[in-house]
């Protein structure tokens, strides 16, 4: 993976996890009402609840970050082949 490339996924990642952020938190209030997800070491929360949230905020994060890095990955391949013709 070439410098550019390394730095470009970092940014890139950096925005994935905000959007996914983002995104579970507006899931979890549409389908729980609250505003907050339960945390691990809420003892206040049952275990059904946490670990919903967590399934829920694990399938979000990991199809936030495939997609991204599948369209990255496409683009600077893409890149590659049409400086290499035009080269």
């Amino acid at each position: 993976m070439h410098p550019v490339e390394k730095v470009t996924s970092l940014g890139i990642s950096l925005v994935s996890a905000a959007l996914a952020t983002a995104m579970f938190r507006r899931m979890w209030k549409l389908s729980s009402g609250e505003d907050d997800a339960p945390d691990a070491e809420d003892l206040d929360r049952g275990w059904t609840e946490i670990l919903v949230a967590a399934a829920m905020q694990g399938a979000l994060f990991g199809l936030v970050k495939a997609a991204v890095h599948r369209a990255s990955a496409q683009t600077f391949r893409r890149r590659t082949i049409e400086s290499r013709a035009r080269g």
